[in-house]
């Protein structure tokens, strides 16, 4: 079964952050979706991924999800 969670990220400033965690986001294991919001900082993320999978790969792309 999908579910869709919402994180809030700190430290993002560009399209190009956006990218980076889209590209790490999308890699986790077992999610399906993902939609990153520049101006709000929320990743939304649908699947049945792990959500410290997800912290990780927020972390990977040079991020902190602070929610």
């Amino acid at each position: 079964m999908s579910t869709t969670k919402t994180f809030t990220i700190t430290g993002m400033t560009c399209r190009q952050c956006v990218a980076s965690v889209r590209e790490e986001v999308e890699a986790v294991a077992g999610v399906k979706d993902v939609a990153v919001d520049l101006a709000s900082g929320a990743l939304t993320v649908t699947g049945e991924a792990d959500d410290d999978a997800v912290r990780a790969a927020v972390d990977e792309a040079g991020y902190t999800v602070v929610a």
